[in-house]
């Protein structure tokens, strides 16, 4: 995955340990949530990777999908995560030790694929495309080294889907700027159907699954981690951000508390 912003966690040259645990964290949070794993399961499903054949997992992160590809085509097949952050390289490593997992683990790049023409079997890609400032090119790359017949599974988030309530009205623009510019391309769920028609791959499925957050668990760190953002581009003041925090605290209290973002996905083959 190729980052083009320095700022993002995810960029390939952060190699704080600090950073890597609190990625880590973000990671295996958002893999535990019930939409998270409804989606997945139905790309899975659908993708259909069986033995012996070749599996890429393109900016696998923790190396979570990557183990499930690779117990999908064993015996006989391979399952590669390329991931170009090293410390979550090391992780998902680590854990796939751990798990007894043959997947193994490159550095690389979603703009550059290490992989010859029409190579890979099935190829997962997931919330990637969102951070790249030229994600059809990494569809390119997805579709060029897909063999014919060859199924890709692309997975992202659009982030103009984000609900947050109760927010009072003049707030709510701000938080809207504030979640969108965390991505790079933060419309890129909408937009995965194109880019695979465009790389000259065929859609053959589309899927969704809205994420809620617990108030209890994750919604309480993005929250405040949105109204600091907002408070440092001077888009809310100090008071509307206390405001936001006690309205949403007094929602939680009496369970009307509401944090959702929708998640697509696409399948796709490359035509014989």
């Amino acid at each position: 995955m190729t980052t083009p912003r320095p700022t993002s966690a995810f960029h390939a040259a952060n190699t704080d340990p600090a950073v890597t645990e609190r990625l880590t964290a973000a990671l295996d949070v958002q893999a535990a949530n019930a939409g998270v794993r409804r989606l997945r399961a139905w790309a899975h499903d659908r993708l259909a990777a069986r033995p012996g054949e070749r599996a890429l997992d393109v900016g696998s992160g923790t190396g979570s999908e990557t183990r499930v590809l690779a117990a999908a085509v064993a015996p006989g097949g391979t399952a590669t995560g390329l991931e170009p952050n090293a410390g979550l390289r090391a992780v998902a490593e680590r854990r796939a030790a751990e798990a007894g997992s043959p997947a193994r683990f490159l550095d690389g790049d979603a703009l550059a694929l290490p992989l010859p023409d029409a190579d890979a079997d099935v190829v997962w890609c997931e919330r990637v495309l969102q951070h790249l400032t030229d994600p059809a090119r990494a569809v390119a790359e997805i579709a060029r080294v897909l063999r014919p017949g060859g199924r890709v599974a692309l997975l992202d988030t659009d982030w103009a889907t984000f609900v947050l309530h109760p927010a009072a009205p003049e707030i709510r623009p701000a938080l809207a700027a504030v979640t969108q510019a965390t991505a790079a391309t933060p419309d890129a769920g909408r937009r995965l159907a194109g880019w695979l028609a465009d790389a000259g791959l065929a859609v053959d499925e589309l899927g969704s699954d809205v994420l809620l957050h617990d108030p209890r668990t994750v919604s309480e760190p993005i929250v405040r981690g949105l109204g600091a953002a907002a408070l440092r581009r001077g888009l809310l003041t100090e008071e509307q951000c206390d405001r936001l925090y006690a309205d949403l605290e007094a929602a939680a209290g009496r369970g009307a508390f509401h944090l959702s973002v929708t998640m697509f996905a696409v399948i796709a083959h490359r035509p014989r």
